[in-house]
């Protein structure tokens, strides 16, 4: 379980082709104090760590992830967000992100506007269905406010802070970004839908 507060960045050393699988192997500044199998969240998708150094760390890219998430187009020195899992005493400052990606919708402005940045990312069906007004979302692991939600995709302002500490100071129009819906608008919508089967 992560918080969607990007806690700082790393850089893709190699992302090795396995065929239907792949190994990305990632420079992360608290590469020291990983585990092996410790969970991190890499632009938003829950990783076990399989092997690591002083310096880098090593995660196994299986089918079903390079299908649903944007990790398969990384390349060499691209910038990526990194979080460790939410432990039991931290705060919770931003959403529930359990690091499973629902969906992958692509950059469609990021704009300067004063000081902050305006965001708009585009948004498949299958995650514009559980969003709201003012509601959060996990945009490629950072926890964000919907400002403005359209039919297909959605707005967003982000701070100096947020646009400093994450791979947004480098994104661009057309970036792919992965996409992890409110997991309580997700229950929410499953116990209506079971609900209304009852009922019909």
């Amino acid at each position: 379980m992560f918080t969607g507060l990007v806690e700082t960045t790393g850089r893709i050393i190699d992302l090795v082709d396995l065929g239907e699988q792949a190994q990305l192997i990632v420079a992360i500044p608290f590469a020291k104090e990983l585990q092996l199998g410790e969970s991190i969240a890499v632009n938003g998708c829950c990783l076990t760590v399989s092997s690591f150094t002083e310096e880098c760390a090593t995660f196994d890219l299986l089918s079903q992830t390079l299908k649903v998430t944007s990790l398969g187009k990384l390349t060499c020195d691209s910038l990526v967000n990194l979080e460790r899992a939410l432990l039991a005493t931290s705060r919770m400052g931003g959403h529930f992100v359990q690091g499973h990606v629902d969906d992958v919708g692509a950059i469609l402005d990021l704009s300067a506007l004063g000081q902050d940045h305006r965001l708009m990312v585009s948004l498949p069906h299958s995650v514009q269905q559980f969003c709201i007004d003012k509601g959060s979302i996990a945009i490629d692991g950072i926890s964000l406010t919907i400002a403005e939600l359209l039919d297909d995709a959605a707005v967003f302002w982000i701070t100096p802070h947020t646009f400093q500490h994450t791979h947004l100071q480098v994104s661009k129009i057309g970036d792919l970004v992965n996409l992890e819906a409110d997991l309580l608008a997700k229950y929410a919508a499953r116990f209506t839908q079971a609900s209304r089967g009852k009922l019909s």
